[in-house]
């Protein structure tokens, strides 16, 4: 007997068929007296399909994202309502529950919500009555009731935070992919499937681009200490866990994984004044407008004018915000100029194991000075290294490294 939260992703839910399919493996992994809690994302591209009505409104409706949140909401409701009905057909009683509906309080950082407190009464009552709960994932609500999305991926953060709300024993991931590898098998075809990997190692994975889990999902279960299982939906193998130490020994590589990133943008503030307070000013009007800042380099450009430049990169979905943010700033500074760059890539590599071995770096930077590859920015943290790299070359860069990293047997 056991309270089980499962997350099934939008590949997961993507036709009426697949829907079936998902509440008849549920009932058969079902065992007699088991709690389930299944979280879903929208099916199939719908979000995405969502997007693109809204550029029919505006090229950059992200400038409304409170009716960002409002459309985007919708596309859960969908699959959570058709996955109940689904259950009900094989003869088990559920219900299907908004955001809203099972106490997912957030913030009011609209398209980025952050969770901030869940208060799940309505499904213990449910769970109580024996029924599998529903529950669309991706989405909260703020506190003037208005709703709220998790951002991208948010569906995983939904199902650990719930998961750690209601103390269950444990929370699964399906996906398309049989759990975590050592870079993203579908560039890489010599990737390792992981048995484990720390809360540390993959809240750093993920945030560094390995787009199989959200950063923020990672955080709740390390704050949570809810072990997370990343399977496939589509084969009863198991995948990877993701938990507070390893269980198990594995092959002791010093690199866990080779992660990349393409939706990444470079803005450049060139020729800004050299003197206390700019960065501040810069960086404070960006975060006010939730806009994610990394990899943030500053250099001198003149001694005898004591101007710098400014580098850093963001997401390129926050390209518009951070741009509209900029422009009146480089006015006020009278910077020389603000460069943008969108051809560029991150790729990065994470490791516990590179603590007090020295040498990482170099043969990193060697794998890539092999290929030919010219290095931007780099940046470092104490378990990762990622390099800038222009997008064109990142599918070459993620294989090298990986290959030098993890030679094939």
């Amino acid at each position: 007997m056991a309270l089980i939260v499962k997350k099934f992703g939008g590949s997961s839910v993507a036709t009426t068929k697949k829907i079936i399919a998902v509440a008849q493996r549920v009932l058969d992994e079902k065992k007699p007296g088991d709690k389930i809690v299944v979280v879903v994302s929208a099916m199939g591209d719908s979000t995405d399909d969502l997007i693109e009505l809204a550029r029919g409104i505006d090229r950059d409706p992200y400038k409304y994202p409170r009716e960002m949140d409002m459309l985007l909401t919708t596309g859960e409701q969908v699959s959570i309502a058709l996955l109940a009905m689904a259950f009900e057909r094989f003869g088990q009683k559920a219900v299907s529950l908004t955001g809203a509906q099972v106490g997912m309080q957030t913030n009011s950082a609209h398209t980025k919500g952050k969770i901030m407190e869940i208060l799940p009464e309505r499904v213990k009552k449910e769970l109580d009555e024996g029924k599998i709960v529903v529950v669309a994932g991706f989405q909260g609500v703020d506190s003037l009731g208005d709703p709220t999305t998790l951002g991208r991926g948010g569906s995983d953060t939904s199902a650990v935070a719930l998961a750690g709300a209601l103390k269950a024993d444990s929370c699964e991931i399906f996906t398309d992919v049989e759990g975590i590898f050592s870079a993203d098998p579908r560039i890489c075809p010599d990737a390792r499937k992981m048995q484990e990997i720390t809360y540390e190692e993959m809240l750093e994975m993920a945030r560094l681009g390995a787009g199989v889990m959200q950063p923020r999902s990672v955080e709740m279960g390390q704050y949570f200490e809810i072990p997370i299982h990343v399977r496939s939906t589509f084969t009863s193998k198991p995948g990877t866990f993701i938990r507070k130490e390893y269980t198990m020994d594995e092959k002791g590589f010093v690199i866990r994984g080779v992660a990349h990133d393409s939706k990444v943008t470079k803005m450049a503030l060139i020729g800004v004044p050299n003197r206390p307070g700019i960065a501040h000013q810069v960086f404070s009007a960006l975060a006010k407008e939730n806009v994610d800042v990394d990899m943030i380099v500053q250099s001198i450009r003149n001694i005898d004018q004591n101007v710098t430049d400014i580098v850093f990169t963001i997401a390129s979905t926050d390209l518009s915000a951070a741009r509209r943010v900029l422009k009146p700033i480089v006015a006020k500074l009278d910077a020389m100029d603000l460069v943008i760059e969108e051809n560029v890539a991150k790729v990065s590599i994470v490791g516990a194991g590179m603590l007090g071995s020295p040498g990482i770096a170099a043969r990193m930077f060697g794998a890539l000075a092999d290929e030919s590859i010219n290095i931007d920015i780099i940046s470092t943290s104490e378990i990762s290294i990622s390099c800038l790299i222009a997008s064109d070359r990142m599918m070459q860069a993620v294989n090298a490294i990986h290959k030098e990293f993890f030679p094939p047997a």
